[in-house]
């Protein structure tokens, strides 16, 4: 898996700008219509604490139309204020996500698919379907299985795999990068998107998902937050909200009893006042925004959650599983020297390398191809001149490639005195060190100790040895020499995993190197651990050890292979440029294929989590000024000892009361800008993080509404009948 480690121009440009809009008059216009919509009793039931506030402005306003007055008009309109306020939070957050839902549904036009017209078996296994007959139908028509030939020009009619040929695909009205990407079938980046545009070839896509349930259709409903679910921990936050509200709800009516006996009886507009003012209204009215900002902050950054669950988990993350190559390095490995073990010739070698690395599709195996043609004047062979040969492609399982000549085939061979055995198959492979010594020693053969010297050398050094040895007819397999692959660690690197380390996180580079070299790149990026020699198996396994042990795992993938890991892993991010099956696994796809986004994405979640308990902290901390503001108010009258608690010097009973009202209302929308930036994140340990928040929001918390209240009293005591 490899891929740039830079984010798309574009995609930068728009998470810039996304990041820099700030909560104007024009935005808060746009998003009114839309608060309004939700004061709809059936609406904010899902949040207790709002719909405890609009009942309350409800029975304020019937008490206001039968005995109106200055303060039952000021109580009542601006205990409306805090419930459009509220709504307000949350509407501005969802219109985040309208201009990108409006693009990607503009990517959705009805466009018109040539489906190949052929009974289901053809279609499943026979080859040259692009030959075949095609009839024109509309795109909303296809179904799962259907297969459509898309040439250049033409629009991709829906989700698919593509599964012969090649092209080089627009992708710009899904990710905002406007460079075309290639497309080839039997690979990782066979995966095609609806609404993107094939910009020269031709390919032939199998579709994998109906219309309506497409992955653009999914963007547009999370972005736009239809699918939106709360989370766990929202669910958790919701539970302890409404008991503190019940609470008070309790406490505020068994006060009146005790009011009645003081001789002191309070009118229902103060008492609801008062309980407005003592439960948590300034998270409850900003809770739902925190989350919605989450996932838009993702959407910025060109990275699409499927919940809010994966956004939550991210800020949760203990271990970080990362793929060294495309993710640590720079993923493009290249071949820079053939050493022959003791005995060979360097042209028998080359030969062997060349002829094991035909079948070899990645990067690696291609620039194998090219060195043997520099350095030794070989040119790349046809299938067609080796007669009879057998191509042994590379899996991840075997982690080998290689070749099967029979006697009579082309090439120079390393047995007997002719150059090669006339009586049998010629056996070549390639790859990993413990897999092809494995293969020669199933053979009865032995590697050498001239072998284990090269590769720890190489290993040593960083570089990655690939293997490479041949078996003659049933003689032992020998080793004729190692391939030096050499890559680069990214730069920065070293300094974000020490961010990590500092947050609590640890890092575990996986790959399929031996150890040796495994370790020397894991000292250079300064990663904490490494699992080498990986097969998707132990991938999954690991995954699963850690989740037994407690700890939350992230990762990124793109292969098939990558599938079951993913869906296993906590937080699991799947490139775009991946499979179906990665992208359907993970609960994450990222549209950049950018696999070090990964380290971005846990920042993210934890921001998130970090600016809920931030503002949980301050909306508990700031009831305590509103006791001091309404609790002598009501009762100073028949207890003047209680003039005592009026420490803010508040004008009068009915001034006190409302600035405090006021004050709670105001607090929303003053806060709204940073439930949706988040609060600034900062790397460091759980513990200095909560010292620091409480410090700042919970102590803030409090000062701020002594300040507040006061000053809104100054301004509503020149009111008249307030005063």
């Amino acid at each position: 898996m490899s891929s740039d480690a830079s984010p798309s121009p574009r995609a930068e440009v728009r998470r810039r700008a996304t990041g820099r809009q700030g909560l104007g008059p024009r935005q808060l216009a746009v998003a009114l219509p839309a608060a309004l919509r939700k004061l709809d009793p059936r609406e904010l039931r899902r949040s207790p604490v709002m719909f405890v506030v609009e009942v309350g402005a409800a029975a304020c306003t019937v008490l206001t139309v039968v005995s109106p007055g200055v303060f039952a008009v000021s109580i009542t309109a601006w205990l409306w204020a805090t419930v459009v306020f509220a709504t307000l939070a949350e509407s501005v957050a969802e219109s985040r996500g309208k201009a990108q839902a409006a693009s990607l549904r503009a990517s959705q036009a009805q466009t018109t698919a040539r489906k190949v017209t052929a009974p289901q078996d053809i279609l499943e296994y026979t080859g040259g379907l692009a030959a075949l007959p095609t009839t024109e139908v509309p795109s909303a028509s296809l179904h799962v299985g259907d297969v459509v030939v898309v040439a250049a020009g033409e629009t991709i009619p829906g989700d698919g795999d593509v599964i012969e040929g090649i092209a080089s695909v627009d992708e710009s009205a899904i990710t905002g990068e406007s460079a075309p990407v290639i497309r080839e079938s039997g690979g990782d980046r066979s995966a095609v998107t609806g609404g993107t545009t094939v910009l020269s070839d031709r390919v032939v896509v199998r579709i994998t998902a109906p219309a309506g349930h497409t992955f653009v259709d999914r963007m547009i409903a999370l972005v736009e937050g239809s699918e939106r679910r709360k989370t766990p921990n929202e669910v958790a936050l919701n539970v302890l909200l409404t008991s503190l509200t019940i609470i008070f709800l309790l406490a505020v009516a068994t006060l009146q009893p005790f009011a009645v006996y003081s001789g002191a009886r309070q009118s229902l507009l103060v008492l609801v006042a008062l309980l407005v003012c003592l439960i948590p209204t300034t998270i409850g009215a900003l809770l739902s925004a925190i989350g919605i900002a989450g996932m838009d902050r993702l959407v910025q950054r060109n990275v699409l959650a499927m919940s809010g669950r994966a956004v939550e988990a991210a800020g949760d993350v203990d271990v970080l599983l990362l793929d060294k190559t495309g993710t640590i390095t720079l993923g493009n490995r290249q071949a820079a020297e053939l050493i022959p073990v003791e005995g060979v010739e360097p042209a028998i070698l080359a030969d062997a390398a060349q002829l094991s690395s035909m079948a070899d599709e990645t990067p690696e195996g291609r620039s194998i191809l090219v060195l043997v043609k520099e350095r030794h004047g070989l040119r790349a062979r046809e299938s067609g001149e080796l007669v009879g040969a057998e191509l042994v492609a590379f899996t991840a399982r075997t982690r080998m490639s290689g070749l099967n000549l029979p006697a009579g085939g082309q090439g120079p061979r390393s047995g007997g005195p002719d150059g090669g055995s006339q009586d049998g198959v010629r056996r070549i492979r390639k790859g990993a060190a413990a897999a092809v010594t494995s293969w020669v020693h199933s053979t009865g053969g032995h590697a050498g100790p001239d072998t284990a010297r090269i590769v720890d050398a190489i290993s040593a050094s960083g570089g990655t040895p690939l293997v490479v040895a041949e078996q003659l007819g049933s003689a032992p397999a020998r080793v004729l020499g190692v391939v030096h692959l050499k890559d680069v660690v990214k730069q920065g690197l070293r300094e974000r995993f020490a961010e990590l380390r500092a947050m609590g996180i640890r890092t575990v580079m996986v790959t399929g190197d031996n150890a040796v070299t495994a370790r020397a790149i894991a000292l250079e990026a300064g990663v904490d651990d490494v699992l080498a020699e990986a097969t998707p198996e132990d991938k999954l396994a690991l995954i699963r050890r850690e989740q037994a042990g407690g700890r939350l795992v992230a990762m990124a993938g793109d292969g098939t292979n990558d599938a079951p890991a993913l869906a296993q892993a906590d937080v699991g991010v799947a490139m775009n440029t991946g499979t179906t099956a990665a992208k359907e696994a993970g609960n994450m796809v990222d549209l950049d294929s950018n696999p070090t986004k990964l380290i971005e994405i846990v920042q993210i979640g934890k921001q998130l989590l970090i600016t809920r308990g931030a503002l949980t902290t301050f909306s508990i901390a700031n009831d305590v000024a509103k006791y001091f503001a309404i609790l002598p108010a009501m009762f100073v009258l028949v207890f003047p000892q209680l003039e005592v608690l009026n420490v803010m010097g508040l004008s009068s009973p009915r001034s006190a009361i409302l600035s405090a009202v006021v004050f709670n209302a105001l607090i929303i929308i003053a806060l709204i800008p940073l439930s949706l930036r988040g609060v600034r994140y900062r790397p460091a340990a759980a513990a200095v993080m909560l010292r620091r928040n409480l410090l700042l929001y919970g102590a803030g918390g409090l000062i701020a509404p002594f300040v507040g209240i006061k000053a809104i009293d100054l301004l509503v005591s020149l009111l008249p009948g307030i005063s």
